[in-house]
C-alpha cells in the first residue's frame, strides 16, 4: 500500500482535442498513462490526481475521461484544474464512484495523513498578475484552509496537499499557499500545471522541511510517481 501522485492528464474520449499538437511525446499519451498504471499501481494503492484531467465542458461529456480513470486499480483522490470544467457539485461527484474521491473544502485519509487541497490560482508577484486574478487567489486561499481545517476537527496532524496551480508564482517567490503550509507544519505538497518545463526551472524538493512535487503527466514521462 503507498501513495503516487500523476496529474494533467487531459483526457479526450469525447472531445476532439488531440494533445500530441504540443509534442510528439504527447502522441496516445493515455496509452502510455494506462500501460505505466498498470505497471505500478495495485488495488491497494492511492493516486493523487492533482487536475486538468478531462477536456470535456459539460459533464456528460467528461462521463468517459472518468470511467478511463475509473477502470483503472487502486483508489483516487483528484482537485480540479483550471480545464476541468466539468466539474460539478462536490456531492455529485463523491457519489459517482467508491475508488474516486473529489477535494473540494474537504478532505480525505490515507492512514494517519489528511489529504487536503484546491485548484489555487497564479500567485501576486508575477507579471500577469491582475486585480481579477487577486480575488481568485484569495478565494483559493480560504478554499484551502477549509479543507485542512475540516481534517483539523477529526484530529489530524500530518497533511498531504494537493494544488493544480504552483504554489509560487514565476519567479519561484514565496505566497499566502507556503504561508498556510508552514502554519499547518504540512509536510508534502503535490501540484501540476505546468508543462514542457525543464528540471531546472522546477520549483521542487524540499524548502523549509516542506517537499514540492510536480506531478505533470508529462514532466513524468507519463508515469506515477511514489510520494509515500
Amino acid at each position: 500500500m503507498a501513495i503516487y501522485a500523476i496529474s494533467d492528464f487531459h483526457l479526450a474520449f469525447t472531445t476532439d482535442k488531440p494533445m500530441d499538437v504540443f509534442g510528439a511525446n504527447w502522441y496516445k499519451h493515455e496509452e502510455k498513462i494506462k500501460e505505466n498504471w498498470l505497471n505500478t499501481i495495485n488495488k491497494e494503492d492511492t493516486v493523487l490526481i492533482a487536475g486538468d484531467v478531462s477536456w470535456s465542458m459539460r459533464m456528460e461529456e467528461g462521463m468517459m475521461d472518468l470511467e478511463w480513470i475509473h477502470n483503472l486499480p487502486g483508489r483516487k483522490i483528484l482537485v480540479k484544474g483550471n480545464h476541468d470544467y466539468w466539474w460539478t457539485s462536490i456531492t455529485k461527484l463523491n457519489n459517482l464512484y467508491g475508488d474516486m474521491k473529489f477535494i473540494q473544502n474537504n478532505h480525505f485519509s490515507y492512514d494517519d495523513y489528511a489529504i487536503c487541497g484546491t485548484r489555487g490560482w497564479i500567485c501576486p508577484g508575477g507579471e500577469k498578475f491582475t486585480v481579477q486574478d487577486e480575488k481568485i487567489y484569495n478565494r483559493e486561499l480560504i478554499r484551502l484552509r477549509l479543507s485542512l481545517e475540516t481534517a483539523v476537527k477529526e484530529g489530524f496532524d500530518k497533511f498531504i496537499i494537493m494544488l493544480h496551480y504552483p504554489p509560487v508564482n514565476d519567479k519561484c517567490k514565496e505566497s499566502g499557499f507556503i504561508e498556510i503550509f508552514k502554519e499547518y507544519n504540512i509536510e508534502k505538497v503535490v501540484y501540476g500545471h505546468l508543462h514542457g518545463i525543464s528540471k531546472d526551472k522546477v520549483f521542487e524538493g524540499k524548502v523549509d522541511g516542506i517537499e514540492y512535487i510536480l506531478t505533470s503527466c508529462d514532466y513524468l514521462d507519463f508515469k506515477p510517481t511514489r510520494i509515500l
